[in-house]
């Protein structure tokens, strides 16, 4: 009995404490909602407002935008304008210095096409006023130039000369030629009026002889130089030779027959002395 009135009170007790708790959870779920409630009175929801100002943000953020970009626009066109203005300054600036160029480079060329004719007019005109005295020094110079002989040695007729105890000079009578007059034909010398090479030929012609030759030497200033020699017993012999010698005014040339021997000529003109002026040297 007392059993059952323990576990009777103890039921009780259980109970009680457990109403409390249940009591004190719907309290406190109360006042949780009751601060809720007076906290939402006091600060009202910010939801809208924010949505407000991010689209307040948000306006302002186009408003400040696109007067920017505008601007930045209108300041790149005008750099661009400025740019095509400087470069078109610049090549009228270089199209005209170009133009300065061409013109000064023509007008060099034209100074110098003017001097050029100025000097060949200079010139004909030096050349077209040649005096007759001048133009009759450079015939005369020329003529100088000009020497030439050639002659055989029988004028006329014809027949054997030597043979002599002694060397004699030949005298070439029948003259063909004697430009310059150069050649003596009663001396049979040559005098050299000018300073120069000179060409000489001559040529001995004969009949056999069993004891006699024909030879002949030309001379410089009364030295041999050449020699043509021809012999045989029978029928003709002949012999021909040429040198050039350099020779300086009043030097003479001329042909000796050698002693003891004999040359021949008629009107075939066989032996012959002959000589020119190569060139004349300074």
């Amino acid at each position: 009995m007392k059993g059952w009135l323990c576990t009777l009170l103890l039921l009780e007790s259980f109970v009680f404490v457990v109403q409390q708790q249940v009591d004190g959870g719907l309290a406190e779920n109360e006042i949780s909602q009751q601060l809720s409630n007076e906290d939402r009175r006091q600060n009202p929801p910010q939801t809208d407002s924010l949505r407000d100002e991010a689209s307040t943000d948000s306006q302002q953020y186009c408003h400040l935008s696109f007067p920017d970009i505008h601007a930045a626009l209108r300041e790149l066109t005008a750099t661009v304008t400025e740019q095509k203005v400087n470069i078109r300054a610049l090549e009228t600036q270089l199209r005209e210095d170009l133009n300065k160029k061409t013109d000064a480079l023509e007008t060099r060329l034209r100074e110098q096409q003017t001097f050029i004719l100025e000097e060949l007019n200079k010139k004909t005109d030096e050349i077209s006023n040649l005096t007759e005295s001048q133009v009759e020094e450079l015939r005369k110079e020329n003529r100088d130039r000009e020497i030439a002989f050639s002659a055989a040695l029988m004028e006329s007729g014809g027949g054997h000369i030597g043979p002599f105890t002694t060397d004699i000079t030949l005298t070439y009578r029948n003259v063909f030629t004697n430009i310059g007059n150069a050649y003596n034909p009663i001396t049979g010398i040559f005098t050299a009026p000018l300073k120069g090479a000179y060409m000489f030929t001559f040529s001995v012609f004969g009949y056999g002889n069993p004891s006699t030759a024909s030879a002949v030497s030309i001379m410089k200033n009364g030295e041999k130089v050449v020699m043509a020699y021809a012999h045989q017993a029978q029928y003709t012999v002949s012999s021909s030779k040429g040198v050039v010698l350099i020779l300086e005014v009043g030097d003479v040339v001329y042909v000796r027959l050698w002693s003891g021997t004999t040359i021949y000529d008629n009107h075939n003109n066989h032996s012959t002395f002959s000589g020119y002026l190569l060139f004349p040297l300074k």
